[in-house]
């Protein structure tokens, strides 16, 4: 009788960095909250990809990509175009099955997670058309 194979454990730095990660939005997710929007998705994964968090206000839909490093500038410069393509395509398949939304504004936001600071909130980041 042979043995299953042993089950792999996970990187450490990847379990650390996926808690960091979790905490990034969920700091992001309140930050939204105490802004007045109301969260309508966490974690949205289409084939395209995933979306961080999906936040509805008034007529807005705002696409939000949280981002946390040690610095802003860091934490800005980390979405290359490629991802921002990515977050895009996301969005329009988001938008294809919720079609009661197709009509609002929508727009592509970021959040800057550093330590000791409040999440930096940049409302239309970037363009679909941008791409």
């Amino acid at each position: 009788m042979t043995k299953p194979p042993a089950a792999r454990q996970p990187d450490p730095r990847r379990r650390r960095a996926e808690r960091l990660g979790r905490l990034a939005e969920a700091k992001a997710a309140m930050l939204l909250r105490l802004k007045g929007y109301r969260i309508s998705a966490l974690r949205w994964k289409s084939p395209a990809g995933e979306i961080d968090l999906i936040a509805r206000r008034g007529s807005a839909v705002a696409f939000v990509e949280v981002k946390a490093r040690s610095t802003a500038d860091e934490a800005l410069a980390s979405l290359g175009t490629y991802q921002r393509r990515r977050i895009v395509s996301a969005a329009r398949h988001w938008l294809a099955a919720n079609p009661d939304a197709v009509n609002c504004d929508c727009r592509f936001d970021i959040i800057l997670v550093t330590p000791y600071q409040w999440p930096q909130h940049i409302a239309n980041a970037f363009a679909a058309d941008d791409q």
